[in-house]
């Protein structure tokens, strides 16, 4: 006879994975980070949004986050009792912490992956992560229907 063991009503479900600091990781993580929301049976709009902010944030540490030979962690968290999705890209390169651009600042190719993470998120942030790394988080709230 097998017994189920009670869960705890509140849990946190994590993902995290050290990927390469080149294009090719930044694509991973958004594939990784896709099939997890899946498996955690959030809803498409949802799964769609952290998509989108996963491919922005992967791709500024392999972009403007990359030291030669060290790797970019991408960690999600969920919490099932608030319906939080926490999203953090930690990348080698510390120093200035991001800032999203003005609106009237995007008239070049470049530039505007941040404005996307904001207009996504429900909020976003940055913070120094020792040693000498960052951390770019962002947050999207699921709401079941």
């Amino acid at each position: 006879m097998s017994a189920t063991l009670p869960q705890p009503p509140g849990t946190v479900p994590t993902f995290a994975q050290l990927l390469s600091s080149t294009r090719r990781g930044a694509r991973l993580a958004r594939l990784l980070a896709t099939t997890q929301l899946r498996a955690w049976d959030l809803s498409p709009e949802v799964t769609e949004r952290a998509e989108h902010i996963v491919a922005e944030l992967a791709a500024n540490a392999a972009l403007h986050g990359r030291v030669q030979g060290r790797d970019f962690r991408l960690a999600l968290t969920f919490d099932t009792t608030t319906g939080l999705l926490r999203i953090a890209v930690i990348d080698a390169k510390g120093g200035q912490l991001p800032v999203a651009p003005a609106e009237s600042a995007t008239d070049g190719e470049t530039g505007r992956g941040l404005l996307l993470v904001g207009a996504l998120a429900d909020r976003w942030g940055t913070e120094p992560h020792p040693p000498g790394c960052k951390t770019v988080w962002a947050e999207v709230v699921h709401r079941p229907s």
